[in-house]
């Protein structure tokens, strides 16, 4: 007895083959170390972004949270991105996907920016404005003075476990 299924195409190995691409990637968004030299201070901008997002009781500098909650802020905005790469995959289509999970590392990575901007940090201390005033600067925003730092937010698709 015949089931009334027919096969016109086995799409099963390249499904197979996206599905596994798209399970090793990982969206990382921060400051990638070689994108990290300053002349200003003795590590780079992934060091004062660990420092800003964590604080360090040693230097007085409170914690000022952004990297996950910016992430975080466009949850709604990435996830239909995310959902799409796992449909591409699906389809065997493994660049679509790793194009849906490019769309959603620039979203998120603009989501960290905006956050900077936006979020009412702790205030800087009347010590670290004196000295943004003795170096030439005006502004008072907790994060952002040159905004160096806040430039070299980015995003990047890579391998799982990768070493950069």
């Amino acid at each position: 007895m015949k089931s009334g299924l027919t096969i016109r195409s086995d799409n099963a190995a390249a499904v197979l083959a996206s599905l596994k691409a798209i399970a090793s990637k990982d969206v990382l968004v921060g400051i990638p170390e070689e994108k990290s030299e300053r002349d200003d201070v003795p590590f780079g901008n992934a060091g004062i972004g660990y420092i800003n997002e964590n604080g360090s009781p040693a230097q007085n500098i409170p914690a000022r949270p952004h990297l996950v909650p910016g992430v975080r802020s466009v949850d709604e905005q990435t996830l239909p991105h995310l959902r799409a790469a796992a449909q591409a995959a699906m389809s065997g289509n493994t660049a679509a996907a790793e194009m849906e999970l490019n769309r959603a590392g620039a979203l998120a990575a603009n989501g960290v920016k905006r956050y900077m901007t936006i979020t009412g940090f702790t205030p800087l201390a009347d010590s670290t404005i004196n000295a943004r005033i003795a170096r030439g600067r005006t502004g008072d925003k907790p994060l952002i003075d040159t905004g160096q730092y806040r430039r070299a937010i980015t995003y990047v698709v890579r391998d799982k476990n990768a070493d950069s």
